[in-house]
């Protein structure tokens, strides 16, 4: 499945305090959609990533942007 997936990471924060982490994903036509959704629940279940996004391109590629959440810790001097 590597193969099957260009990947580029981002950071962003939606909110004031919360930020996430976006991966992207261009899946081929070739992978049926059992295929693709068994992929993403993978990624979902192991990774902790949720689905932000799905474009469907016009040759059938579909472009799939995941997030998860950025957990910061702070740091307190006692």
């Amino acid at each position: 499945m590597t193969s099957a997936k260009a990947r580029k990471q981002q950071y962003r924060a939606l909110k004031p305090g919360i930020e996430y982490e976006f991966d992207k994903m261009l899946i081929p036509r070739e992978h049926s959609r059992s295929a693709v959704t068994r992929m993403l629940v993978e990624r979902a279940e192991h990774g902790g990533w949720e689905l932000d996004r799905v474009q469907i391109r016009h040759d059938g590629t579909r472009r799939v942007q995941l997030r998860r959440r950025i957990i910061r810790q702070r740091f307190s001097y006692v």
